[in-house]
């Protein structure tokens, strides 16, 4: 097959480029290098610095193409809340951008990335993709909005598209450097300076979290599964929580405590039922496990 990847040279995405290499296909990376690294994308694939905003030069990409996975983004809820026009033209046009070329070079399917992010704050745990989306920054409205694309590009266009909603992702190749990075990677990069563990509010959130392998099984099963028909919104996460405090105990060393980020979502945990349902997926990597090979990969990089 010949794949496409958005945002192939990122974190997530040059993950799944290695595993569709590994499984045999022909892989086509589109990504403008904001976030993304040339030195993540495996060498076998086929990379082109190509930004989704840029419709008519994107376009000319897709010709051929069997199926497209979506994973171009400006992904950071901080950097939203200070840049909400700049993040919705790459998370809402950009995306339908890629919408509109897939479907106009007839793609099989298109799998898109969306956010835990939607759900926003709920009275339940752990969080179904049927409940009421409540986003409370512009980064979780964006998706929100992505997914609403994707049922109308399924719905009027005869275009496939299934949004995969990931969980706080982490693993090998995670972005340690940014001012948006996740806390795993803050709290990587800090110990590695000397400096204390940077916690916003009281460190008792928790979060449902993903490895990224995990997650990319869940795009290659989301491309492969004959149950998926388009228009759907799948949950890849974990079903176990864990709080901030839990993790910063675990990468180690001396805690420091701040104000809670304005967007900041207080729990997250998935419920994953649809997953194995439609994907026959669940997680399996140990979060603890998990996070030892996170700080392994950070310590021999850095």
């Amino acid at each position: 097959m010949k794949v496409l990847v958005t945002g192939g040279a990122g974190f997530i995405g040059s993950h799944l480029v290695d595993k569709l290499v590994e499984l045999g296909h022909s892989v086509l990376v589109l990504d403008n290098l904001s976030n993304g690294k040339k030195e993540n994308v495996n060498p076998k694939a086929e990379l082109h610095q190509v930004d989704i905003c840029d419709f008519n030069t994107m376009n000319l990409y897709f010709k051929g193409i069997d199926y497209v996975f979506h994973l171009a983004a400006l992904p950071r809820i901080t950097l939203s809340i200070q840049d909400p026009i700049g993040t919705s033209k790459t998370n809402i046009m950009g995306t339908i951008n890629v919408f509109e070329a897939s479907k106009q070079n007839n793609i099989k399917r298109v799998v898109s990335t969306s956010s835990s992010s939607v759900y926003g704050n709920q009275d339940k745990l752990p969080l179904k993709e049927d409940m009421i989306p409540n986003p409370i920054s512009p980064y979780g409205l964006q998706k929100w909005v992505g997914e609403k694309w994707a049922k109308v590009y399924t719905d009027t266009y005869n275009l496939p598209v299934v949004s995969i909603r990931p969980f706080n992702v982490y693993g090998p190749r995670i972005d340690a450097n940014s001012d948006y990075s996740l806390a795993i990677g803050r709290f990587l990069k800090q110990k590695s300076i000397g400096n204390p563990l940077p916690i916003n509010g009281d460190g008792e959130q928790t979060r449902g979290y993903c490895f990224v392998g995990d997650l990319v099984n869940a795009f290659i099963l989301a491309m492969q599964s004959e149950k998926v028909r388009g228009g759907e919104v799948i949950n890849a996460g974990s079903d176990k929580a864990y709080s901030i405090n839990f993790l910063a105990d675990l990468i180690g060393g001396e805690k420091v405590y701040g104000s809670e980020r304005p967007g900041d979502i207080r729990h997250t945990q998935a419920d994953v039922s649809l997953a194995k349902e439609l994907l026959d997926w669940e997680p399996k990597m140990d979060f603890v496990e998990g996070v030892e090979i996170t700080k392994k990969w950070f310590e021999k990089n850095n």
